[in-house]
């Protein structure tokens, strides 16, 4: 079927959290106005529908009228292996698999159960902020390894000093993000095995979060660390339904441990967590009928990128942006403005009234960059660069 992508479906009084969370998105301090006119575009999850296969799957389970505690059926393994098989080409062990009711929850397990107070993790700022509290909230070392931008905003990964970081004899453990949360790089087979190797190399275990594998655009490829190397053993994987196909509600990430004594360990701070018969329901629906919404999906979205960076170009050329090679965020550098970053947050959050995340947040790397989550409907979109183009007109 046909999705209309540019259908905007009104989610206030539906406990969103970018729509109805605007006390707490004040009382945290993202931002000092919130009101009807926001448009938030701040958090990682779609404005848009979800494929047809899911309603219908959740509607049967609603209809059955009893919601009581869940096992995981074959089928829900069976989805897995099957969808990553024909994706990603990586065949999956079911005995490998094992659940969590979140990919952050499952972050912070990992650091718990695989290292201990005072180790050093690896990062790679600017990223995705629960790396860095994940480390710290447990008694652990941030080693930042920052990726380094060239002058087009293309990141690359300095390898010198990651190595450097990996064999201080405190270093216990690699968090990778891929593709990279917010830069949007895809990291290529060659880096994955280099950056393998050296994690091998020094007995560092490598925690792979890779929850936006399937949101890449038409030209990449997508290739799981654990398929880029030999030194599977070593590796836990992150994968998840949130993402690809909007069910961040749903709680459900998968976590593939290919090393028994790992998972074993792994398991057991987990502790027994029993998914909801609508999670179930989610997953075998997307993974096994899900395809056709993904593929207009990717195109819609990368349609979207290609009109903001011409909007950009055109309205607000001292912003420097590209188009990622995978995810559906933009990461936009507004440091030749010539402002400081609490003046960038006033012009957008205050004055255009729109939501985004301050590049802070995701390391000092950020600090004139801005976040922007872009799988909303495209004149939402439109209206949000519109606005913040209105507030730098006068900075020449």
């Amino acid at each position: 079927m046909k999705y209309n992508f540019d259908e905007i479906v009104n989610r206030r009084g539906t406990y969103s959290i970018k729509w109805d969370g605007g006390e707490l998105l004040k009382e945290i301090g993202l931002t000092d106005r919130y009101d009807e006119e926001t448009i938030p575009l701040f958090t990682a999850d779609m404005d848009l529908p979800v494929p047809q296969p899911l309603i219908e799957a959740l509607h049967k389970t609603v209809d059955h009228r009893i919601f009581g505690y869940t096992i995981f059926p074959k089928e829900y393994f069976e989805a897995i292996q099957h969808w990553f098989k024909k994706r990603h080409d990586w065949d999956i062990p079911q005995e490998d698999i094992s659940f969590s009711p979140g990919t952050v929850h499952a972050l912070n397990v990992a650091v718990k159960a695989l290292t201990n107070p005072g180790d050093g993790i690896i990062i790679q700022r600017p990223v995705y902020p629960p790396f860095t509290s994940a480390i710290e909230a447990n008694g652990r070392k941030v080693m930042n390894n920052p990726l380094k931008a060239n002058s087009e905003g293309y990141y690359q990964i300095d390898f010198e000093d990651f190595e450097a970081k990996a064999k201080d004899e405190t270093t216990k453990m690699f968090i990778l993000c891929n593709p990279h949360n917010p830069t949007g790089r895809v990291f290529t087979k060659e880096e994955l095995k280099k950056l393998a190797n050296i994690c091998a190399k020094h007995d560092v275990l490598i925690v792979a979060d890779e929850i936006h594998g399937d949101l890449v655009r038409r030209n990449q490829t997508f290739i799981p660390i654990a398929k880029a190397t030999e030194h599977g053993e070593r590796i836990i994987t992150f994968t998840a339904i949130n993402k690809t196909f909007n069910v961040a509600g749903l709680h459900c990430t998968n976590v593939i441990i290919s090393n028994p004594e790992l998972r074993k360990t792994y398991n057991t701070v987990m502790g027994m967590h029993l998914p909801s018969p609508f999670t179930v329901s989610a997953l075998i629906a997307v993974y096994n009928e899900g395809d056709e919404w993904l593929e207009q999906l990717k195109d819609y979205i990368d349609g979207t990128m290609e009109w903001a960076v011409q909007f950009l170009a055109e309205k607000m050329p001292k912003v420097k942006v590209r188009i990622p090679e995978g995810t559906y965020i933009m990461w936009m550098d507004f440091s030749e403005y010539g402002l400081s970053p609490e003046e960038i947050h006033d012009r957008i959050y205050n004055k255009a009234n729109v939501l985004l995340e301050d590049g802070k947040m995701f390391g000092e790397e950020g600090l004139q960059w801005q976040r922007i989550c872009i799988p909303s409907p495209r004149p939402l979109i439109q209206e949000a660069f519109e606005r913040i183009a209105r507030e730098f007109e006068d900075v020449r």
